[in-house]
This record gives structure tokens, sequence and C-alpha cells, in this order.
């Protein structure tokens, strides 16, 4: 197995804050990476309660990724290809699993998992998952927002923390050493472990995986730098409402089946709380799940829709406007 430690500062602020901007950027940020038959499905988003870590939120989400994969990794997956994700959300910590749905019988030795914790420091605590007392040899990985190499196709210069100043915060314009000179400032750890027992193709996977988590903590984290003025006056309530309405846009825009969000209003039962070490189940059959079938009863769309009008987050009253977030078309005219 793999596990790696990556700490990832942000300025001008401090945890309490950065949960709603976590949340608007993972919604955001699915939103955008998402196209047709590619990216993040939403499948549940719910309360949850835990008797150690207490109230938070869980989610699950199937990540269609087959285009995404290098050359040898196409070679051994179907064309239909997502993982599972599964995560339970107690900020200021979290933990993730991602499983494999693959169709093939191997796909049970895969598993990613994912701790998460944030601090009011800028990336001094060195030993915060007591890594310690684990076997594993641990990689640590310090990840800088402003100065880090980005892959190329993600690169935006308005999400450069370089060149990038917040009206709202004035923080942006980072100089080499920022760390060291910004106040407030907070830190997000996180523990990888990856775990891939496929002989000839372990440690290939997993630097393979160490490479994509990397490249989506800067990447995330840049953007909720820079997306700063569109969420730092958000009420909680109002980015789960930009949150499940964006989701709901997002699956639309995926185009493969059909939106399917579930939402509670009240915690899982306590069969669901397996906790993150449990995976789905692997299909035996050689067939596509039900659930990437179009239903019998109703015509394949041949496209995915042209344009999707997110929810404005500068205008407070747009989030709670569930029905006319989305256009599919020209808007009616609104009253006076």
């Amino acid at each position: 197995a793999g596990l790696w430690s990556y700490s990832t500062c942000m300025t001008g602020l401090i945890r309490i804050f950065y949960r709603i901007g976590q949340l608007y950027m993972i919604s955001k940020h699915s939103h955008e990476q998402s196209e047709r038959g590619e990216g993040v499905e939403v499948v549940q988003n719910e309360p949850y309660e835990d008797p150690n870590y207490g109230p938070g939120q869980f989610t699950e989400k199937r990540i269609y990724l087959n285009n995404k994969l290098p050359s040898w990794a196409k070679a051994v997956v179907p064309k239909i290809f997502y993982v599972t994700e599964k995560a339970w959300n107690y900020y200021p910590y979290t933990i993730t699993g991602n499983y494999s749905c693959l169709l093939c019988s191997f796909l049970p030795k895969f598993s990613i998992h994912v701790e998460t914790k944030y601090e009011d420091n800028k990336g001094i605590s060195d030993n915060i998952f007591d890594t310690e007392l684990r076997d594993e040899e641990t990689e640590v990985c310090f990840i800088d927002i402003a100065y880090d190499e980005i892959p190329e196709r993600y690169y935006k210069e308005s999400e450069d923390p370089r060149y990038f100043k917040s009206e709202k915060t004035t923080r942006g314009l980072l100089q080499e050493g920022w760390r060291d000179t910004q106040d407030p400032i907070m830190c997000s750890y996180k523990l990888v472990t990856v775990k891939f027992e496929v002989w000839g193709l372990q440690t290939r996977v997993e630097q393979f995986v160490h490479k994509v988590v990397r490249d989506v903590l800067l990447l995330g984290h840049r953007q909720a730098f820079a997306w700063v003025d569109e969420w730092i006056d958000m009420t909680m309530e109002e980015v789960r409402e930009y949150e499940r309405a964006t989701q709901e846009a997002t699956n639309k825009k995926l185009g493969t089946f059909p939106p399917a969000i579930s939402i509670r209003e009240t915690p899982l039962p306590a069969c669901a709380r397996s906790g993150p070490s449990s995976a789905p189940s692997t299909p035996l059959s050689t067939e596509a799940p039900d659930v990437l079938s179009v239903p019998k009863d109703r015509p394949r769309k041949k496209s995915a829709p042209e344009t999707l009008t997110l929810p404005d987050p500068a205008r407070r009253d747009s989030v709670f406007r569930l029905p006319n977030l989305f256009s599919w078309g020209p808007s009616p005219p609104q009253p006076e």
C-alpha cells in the first residue's frame, strides 16, 4: 500500500470560514470538470451522525473518468468505468473512501482512503494523524497553492494566487515565502492510503493516484482561494442550497442518466452507518449495471443540453429560487 501525507495552506482564512468555501469549491469544481458521460454524479447527500464525531454530512458520488485515464490503464479496464466515492464530513475532520466499481474481477483489490483535518496554523503539525503508529512509511508532500507547478490544461490566470487579489478580503498577489508572512492562515492536512493488490500494476497505479490526488488538491485549493469573493458572504444554509442546485445541474450535464440525488432531512439509519471501511459489492456480470441504462419508458437523449446556467452567488435571493436556477433556453421575463 502507498501512504502519503499532504499539507496545503490557505491565507486570509480560519478553518471555521473555510468550511463554506470547501463546499462551494467542490460543487463548482465538479460542475466545471464534468461533461457528457464524464465527471461526477452525486447519488446521496444527507445528514449523518456518528457516536464519536457527532453530526456531519454523508455523500456518495460516482466518478466517471475513463477518458482521463492513461493509455496503460485503459487497456485493463472496461469502457464504462466509474469509481464510487463515499465521504463522511464531520468538519473539521472528514473521511473519504474511494472504492472501485468496475466490471472486472480484480476491482475489490483497489481502494483509496482519505482522512482530512483542518487546523489554524501554517502546516506545522508534523504527526497530526499519528502515522508513527502505522506500519507503512509515509511520504510527506507540502503543496504551495501559489508556486507549485500545475498541469497546463488546468491553469487559469484568474485563479493564480500570484496575480489574483480578493476585493472583499484584500488577500492575494502572493509572494515567495507567503506562508511565513500571512496571518490569519489555516492548513488542510490529508492522509491518503492507496491499495491496489494486482501483481505488475501495483506500484504504477499507486504512483498515478498520488499524482492525481496532488493535482486535485492543488487545483481545488487554488480555486477556493480565487473564488473567495463568491462564497465568503454565504451562510451555511445558502451554500447547502447552492450545493444541491449545482449537483442537480451537474447530473444533468453528464447526460448519461437522469439526475437522482437522495437528500434527507433526517440522519441515515443505523444499518447504513457502515463507515469508510466497507466497499460496495462488485457486479460479477459483464453487463453494465442498471444505473447506466436509459429507462425503457423514456427515449434516449441525443445530446446533453447546450447551456446550463448556475445560480449567481452574488445575488443573495437567487439561491432559494430553485425552480429558476437552471435554464435550458431563453428565460421567461421576470415581473417588475
